[in-house]
């Protein structure tokens, strides 16, 4: 028969695993960390009970009976002390495992459509290119596609957009607004599948996406013409403030790149 201690040992291997869980999600270790320990956690806690279950087993007999007497008192296995231990050991090894999972569990929880829904794009933001450079009106020529980012935030893979000379004639009337002089700007991340969009067709006035060549027309509204694309790039709306520069008035009035589950709720 194996010694109780067993079981106790291998429990106690499971409470440290699931320590180490705590320990993870406190001081935000690495996933790697975090797998480790629950493999240990889940281990020692079933090695716990296979062998409980062993010596349970191992006890097991057939005896003979004497009729008109009365039987003598049956032995078990796993004494009452034995079993206080198995249940000590295993509470505090499963209470160790499902505090150490709370953390893990709980950022699934997280509401994630405030980051989908908007950008870093706010009033009164400066047009910066990817060196951080403000950019006035008139520096871009007609034709010309420059990168551009908030200023502050150059980087944010969502805000980043294009800014686009073109003739103000050619634009959707609707928006033309938002584009003062022909400085056109639009989200670089593609409707379909989050591509950045980045092949500009001066003649046609079109964008291409060339991940899976969804085309975007930009004089009218930057709505798909061609590809799997199913919704326009979204156009921010910009201006020029009293010393040339331009600004955004706003954040995109619509959420960038591809849709999701409970967009224009």
């Amino acid at each position: 028969m194996r010694k109780p201690s067993a079981v106790g040992a291998s429990f106690a291997l499971g409470a440290a695993g699931g320590i180490g869980l705590i320990a993870s999600g406190i001081l935000n270790l690495s996933t790697q960390f975090l797998g480790v320990m629950l493999a240990i956690a889940l281990t020692g806690i079933g090695v716990g009970l296979v062998v409980f279950a062993h010596q349970l087993r191992d006890g097991d007999a057939t005896e003979e009976r004497h009729e008109f007497q009365s039987e003598p008192p049956v032995e078990t296995p796993v004494s009452d002390r034995a079993r206080r231990s198995f249940l000590r050991g295993l509470t505090a090894a499963l209470g160790a495992l499902v505090i150490g999972l709370a953390g893990p569990l709980r950022s699934l929880g997280r509401d994630p459509t405030p980051a989908l829904k908007s950008t870093s794009w706010e009033s009164g933001m400066r047009l910066v290119n990817s060196d951080g450079h403000p950019i006035k009106a008139g520096e871009v020529t007609q034709g010309s596609v420059v990168t551009v980012f908030p200023e502050g935030h150059i980087g944010d893979a969502m805000a980043q957009a294009l800014l686009i000379r073109v003739d103000p004639a050619t634009l959707d009337p609707d928006r033309a607004g938002w584009a003062p002089d022909g400085h056109l700007v639009v989200s670089k991340v593609c409707t379909h599948a989050g591509c950045p969009v980045g092949l500009y067709e001066a003649q046609r006035n079109q964008l291409l996406c060339p991940c899976h060549q969804s085309t975007f027309d930009l004089t009218n509204g930057a709505k798909p013409v061609f590809g799997p694309a199913a919704r326009p790039l979204p156009q921010l709306p910009v201006a020029i403030d009293d010393q040339g520069w331009l600004i955004a008035t706003g954040d995109f009035p619509e959420p960038v790149g591809p849709g999701f589950w409970d967009r224009g709720r």
